[in-house]
């Protein structure tokens, strides 16, 4: 029987491994409506599952509700395949595996979101081989420009 205070240590990394991890996504207005409004309004938004190479998306416009859409990120993987007959200490008998690298670089990405009021907002960004971090330019069908950092 488990004790309920030890449930949600159990179930913890089990949400942690299905969400995939989550960075914060900063949208900050350069041109059109919004930036004549307040150009110092920085946009929060939050991308999920970026320990992949792609996942879900969401953030608010100022008066066109929420946004939620995909990012994706154009990551290359290298795959080597081993098989064959090993007589060493550490791998006796044979050997047989698959293993897949991310290849080191710099690599680009998109993101497209639908907020509620029927805005689109579509963007490029570069990011770093296995990192969370990178930076790009979005705008919307309503004529806004922003840089995106996360």
């Amino acid at each position: 029987m488990i004790r309920k205070t030890l449930v949600p240590f159990v179930l913890l990394p089990l949400a942690a491994c299905a969400s995939g991890g989550t960075t914060s996504l900063q949208f900050y207005p350069l041109q059109g409506e919004i930036a004549a409004e307040d150009p110092t309004l920085v946009i929060e938004g939050v991308m999920r599952n970026v320990a992949g190479t792609s996942g879900p998306l969401s953030f608010r416009l100022p008066e066109r509700g929420k946004c939620e859409g995909t990012w994706t990120s154009l990551t290359p993987k290298t795959v080597s395949r081993s098989r064959g007959l090993a007589l060493t200490w550490k791998k006796t008998g044979g050997e047989l595996g698959t293993k897949t690298d991310t290849v080191a670089g710099v690599n680009d990405g998109e993101i497209y979101a639908v907020c509620n009021d029927g805005t689109r907002v579509q963007g490029t960004f570069a990011i770093g081989s296995g990192t969370a971090s990178g930076t790009g330019q979005a705008t919307d069908t309503n004529g806004n420009v922003y840089k995106l950092l996360f």
